[in-house]
């Protein structure tokens, strides 16, 4: 196994990012034999090891690779931090060299012993791009992966996230005054994969009237068919006219130019980093009237699910983890109404529940 070789220029901006970000480790890997190139980000481990997705995809540059690794990972210490779970931030992404290049075993399993160098310190799961199968090649070569279903335990986590959104949209309507009954409400979904198809039938389930988009044809004929849902371009989704607007896609779509064209009341999804720049478009977000759910917090179902399995949770305790997501959203709304923005209110949120676990574990030790 061969580290990424960089250049002094791309050395300091790799530091420089992991310094803004506030990252403990940043691994770059090469393997030569099965053309493997990969990025592991350990966020934070302040409140117990890293459990995070990996992500297959192909990037225009690696920069964009760096600095996609460093957001989700960040994402993942606070998303862990506000669902209360002893568990720390990380992330990694596959570099494909060709969009829709073909998952292998021998990918898979190199990419688990990247893994394993950690030892535990960073737990791999499922993300875009990976399924159960490449799971369980990876879980030939570690055990710390969670996702599969022959080798590790955990399955297909994303009813589980979709689930959790729905319990943060119910917190969303509460706030805005609405009841709590998704009958008549219209919600348009970007992106009807895994979660978003998840989301999209429940919803239905409920009595709201969906729209949806997709580059994959596949997925949105599936739920045009099966929930009679209204399709339209991709181009178009976000302007939708809609109560509820879900993003399920890839995250930065929401940036401060897109917030002021958005003709919906609450935007709820299950996509990673959703806004361009949170700290500046969840406040154009507010000053435009429009409720905005942080992802990192209502998206968290699926990382509740894995990392109760990892902690050897009961059922009854993962339910109510889950559920809780709907009291955590609810909190969060309401110190947003007194903060500059509800994105401020997680992460403010997040950061007091990591400083306090850090004292437990100081003290514990």
């Amino acid at each position: 196994m061969l580290s990424t070789y960089l250049d002094s220029e791309d050395t300091m901006n790799t530091l420089e990012q992991m310094i803004d970000f506030g990252h403990e480790r940043v691994c770059f890997h090469n393997d030569p034999e099965t053309g493997l190139r990969a990025i592991i980000a350990i966020h934070s481990t302040k409140l117990g090891n890293g459990l995070g997705g990996t992500r297959r995809w192909h990037y225009a540059t690696e920069a964009d690779a760096l600095y996609d690794v460093l957001r989700l990972s960040e994402g993942m210490t606070y998303k862990s931090a506000c669902a209360n779970l002893p568990m720390g931030g990380a992330k990694s992404v596959i570099l494909l060299p060709t969009p829709g290049h073909p998952q292998s075993e021998a990918e898979a399993r190199a990419m688990g012993r990247f893994v394993d160098t950690f030892q535990g310190a960073y737990i791999a799961a499922e993300d875009v791009g990976v399924d159960i199968q490449f799971i369980d090649w990876m879980a030939q070569e570690t055990s710390h992966v969670k996702g599969g279903e022959t080798l590790c335990t955990g399955g297909d986590p994303s009813p589980f996230t979709a689930q959790g959104v729905i319990n943060g949209m119910k917190a969303c309507l509460a706030h805005s005054g609405h009841a709590v009954d998704f009958s008549g409400v219209h919600a348009a979904i970007q992106g009807v994969g895994k979660v978003g198809y998840h989301i999209a039938k429940i919803l239905t389930e409920l009595g709201a009237t969906i729209t949806a988009a997709d580059i994959n044809k596949e997925n949105l004929n599936r739920v045009v068919e099966e929930f009679d849902a209204q399709p339209v371009d991709p181009d178009d989704i976000l302007t939708t006219k809609c109560d509820l607007l879900v993003p399920c896609a890839l995250g930065g779509v929401i940036d401060t130019n897109m917030a002021r064209k958005l003709k919906c009341e609450i935007i709820c999804g299950g996509a990673n980093n959703i806004l361009g720049d949170p700290n500046e478009d969840a406040v154009v977000l507010k000053s435009a009237g429009i409720l905005y759910a942080p992802d990192f917090v209502v998206n968290a179902g699926g990382i509740i699910h894995l990392a109760g399995l990892h902690l050897n949770m009961t059922t009854e305790e993962l339910n109510r983890k889950s559920d809780e997501i709907e009291t955590t959203t609810a909190h969060i709304l309401q110190k947003g109404e007194e903060m500059e923005s509800t994105y401020a209110a997680a992460i403010a949120l997040a950061k007091q529940r990591i400083a306090e676990g850090s004292k437990e574990q100081v003290h514990a030790g």
